[in-house]
């Protein structure tokens, strides 16, 4: 696979995204259950690693924000 630019990424995440306004914490839950369930194995797990990405780079900006005060 090419590497993409981050707009080229940008646009695809944009093209994948899937919303829900929920009217309750029920139906929040509901639907959040029955979107997981119909998305792939892979696709939860892709979904799964890139959350803990994101967790990293967040921990790693606190810690250099720390540092750096």
């Amino acid at each position: 696979m090419a590497k993409m630019s981050i707009e080229e990424r940008s646009e695809e995440r944009r093209r994948r995204m899937v919303a829900h306004r929920a009217t309750s914490w029920e139906d929040a839950e509901r639907w959040d259950l029955e979107f997981w369930q119909s998305v792939s194995a892979e696709e939860r797990l892709s979904a799964l690693v890139a959350i803990r990405r994101d967790v990293d780079l967040v921990e790693a900006g606190r810690d250099r924000d720390a540092e750096e005060s």
